[in-house]
């Protein structure tokens, strides 16, 4: 089996996304839709999963070199890091906050409902 047909399968699927993002204008990034998509496909067909399983391990092993653009991002703004840095940490700390407080909420409210039922 050919793996280039997967791996433009998922390439695809993310330019579909980034294609409905911009066309639409929704506050969602390109490839988060296109995974949605990916996501789609294997609940319609889920025997494509075998033939994206290598693509996508390939890919989550070397996960971490997709983070070099982001880490060279850092050091060219940091300047810009330096001056607005704590209101920076001051919205990672809340918004950090506020999402596990969400989460907390959330879990105890499906707890409420599945106690309700039983």
């Amino acid at each position: 089996m050919t793996l280039a047909r997967p791996l433009s399968a998922i390439l695809l699927l993310q330019l579909m996304g980034e294609v409905v993002v911009r066309a639409t204008g929704l506050p969602v990034p390109g490839p988060v839709l296109g995974m949605v998509g990916l996501l789609a496909v294997l609940f319609a067909r889920p025997a494509t999963m075998a033939r994206v399983s290598p693509i996508a391990d390939g890919l989550l092993r070397h996960l971490s070199v997709l983070f070099v653009p982001a880490g060279v991002g850092v050091v060219g703004h940091v300047a810009g890091l330096g001056r607005d840095g704590p209101a920076l940490f001051v919205a990672l700390v809340v918004s950090t906050a506020l999402a596990i407080a969400a989460g907390a909420a959330t879990f105890a409210a499906v707890a409420r409902l599945l106690e309700r039922r039983e």
